[in-house]
């Protein structure tokens, strides 16, 4: 059984930045690669994805902000988040599309709060 294991989330304050991992428990193949956060009250959105070839996309409200990068030989994505906002307090979860089903991460939190 594949698990996503995430890191770097925590309480920051407005402008600050943090940077999440989220690496595979197993070398596995891996399509793209995304984050997603969940704000409470609000549905699943995307934040962010990135393909084996490196193609990346982004939700309009992080871009310039946000960097999404990977390490496919750690089967590992990292996402750099950068003049962070109070709007960007979520629970962020990784995600892993493996062309016949994907796997998520446990999430975790991320509060943009003086």
């Amino acid at each position: 059984q594949v698990q996503l294991v995430e890191s770097g989330g925590g309480l920051v304050q407005p402008g600050g930045s943090l940077r999440l991992s989220c690496a595979a428990s197993q070398s596995i193949y891996i399509h793209t690669m995304g984050w997603y956060r969940q704000a409470p009250g609000k549905e699943r959105e995307l934040v962010a994805t990135i393909t084996t070839g490196g193609s990346t996309k982004y939700a309009d409200s992080v871009k310039g902000r946000f960097t999404i990068s990977s390490d496919n030989t750690k089967s590992t994505v990292y996402l750099q988040m950068n003049s962070l906002t109070p709007e960007d307090t979520a629970v962020y979860y990784c995600n892993f599309d493996y062309g016949k089903g994907d796997y998520w991460g446990q999430g975790t939190q991320v509060t943009v709060s003086s």
